[in-house]
This record gives structure tokens, C-alpha cells and sequence, in this order.
């Protein structure tokens, strides 16, 4: 059997609706303490000293939404036929291989802010801790989905060793 090139690879993303929250909880931990920072600031200093405390936060919140962006594009999973690989990292590229006989559990779990948004994340523990995986922004529907399948495949492969 010949492997596929990783340009011909379909890799599934995380859903677009992490990208949305997590570029909220950005704006929101950024600008709205910078923000009051800088009004202290500009009364403290003077409005030049405020306006360009304004200004910083205004470009280091740009440049944490690039960076918010570069990251969600960087994870992806892709199911193979016996084992599903989970990527991930910006400056530092990590793929990880989880064999699915060597799976122990497949764990979902959606905090507050992700179930209001119908997403979850999808956490493959191994007797490696190396190789524990997880795959977050799922929507929940197919957080389940892949749960069920990856569950299904460790038990099949469990059970032939």
C-alpha cells in the first residue's frame, strides 16, 4: 500500500466557530484591560502617554489575532486505516500517530463556553502519556461521531492482539 503525499491528504480542521470564540476571548482579555490601562495611564502621564498606550494595545491585539488564527489553522486530524493522526503547532510542527489498538479511552469534554457554541474536544489517552492526542472545536455532533468510530476501531484492534 503507498502512502499519499500530505498535499493530497484531506486533513479536517477544527470547526470555524473555535476560531470565532477564540478570537473573542482575545479582544476581550487584550483590549478591555488595555484599554482601562491606558485611560490610567493618559490621566497619570498625560493624553499622549494615553494615546500611545492605545496604540500599543491596539497592535499587540492585531498581532495576537494572527496569531490565534495561525494556530487554529495548524491542528488537524486525519483518520487512516489503522491509526488517526492529530497535528498541530506553528513555530514547532507536531504530528502525533495514535495507533488505534494502543487507544485505552477516547475522552469528550466541552467547557461552558464551547457546549454554547456546540463544540467539544476529543482526547485519545494511550499508556503513553508521549502519545496522548486531542482535537479540539469539534463540532459535538462529530466529536461524538469520531468518539464512537475511534472506540469501535481500539476494540477491533485491541481484540486482534
Amino acid at each position: 500500500m503507498t502512502e499519499q503525499p500530505e498535499a493530497e491528504v484531506a486533513w479536517r480542521r477544527p470547526d470555524r466557530a473555535l476560531l470565532r470564540l477564540r478570537r473573542q476571548l482575545t479582544v476581550a482579555l487584550l483590549t478591555l484591560p488595555g484599554i482601562l490601562g491606558a485611560v490610567v495611564l493618559g490621566v497619570l502621564s498625560g493624553p499622549v502617554a494615553g494615546l500611545a498606550a492605545v496604540a500599543a494595545v491596539a497592535v499587540l491585539t492585531w498581532l495576537m489575532l494572527g496569531a490565534v488564527t495561525r494556530r487554529w489553522a495548524a491542528w488537524g486530524y486525519l483518520e487512516r486505516e489503522d491509526d488517526l493522526l492529530v497535528r498541530r503547532g506553528v513555530l514547532l510542527r507536531r504530528t502525533s500517530v495514535v495507533p488505534y489498538g494502543r487507544m485505552q479511552f477516547v475522552d469528550v469534554t466541552a467547557g461552558p463556553l464551547q457546549r454554547r457554541l456546540g463544540l467539544a474536544t476529543v482526547t485519545l489517552h494511550t499508556a503513553a502519556a508521549a502519545t496522548d492526542a486531542s482535537v479540539p472545536g469539534l463540532l459535538a455532533t462529530e466529536a461524538a461521531r469520531l468518539r464512537d468510530r475511534l472506540a469501535a476501531l481500539g476494540e477491533a484492534r485491541q481484540a486482534g492482539v
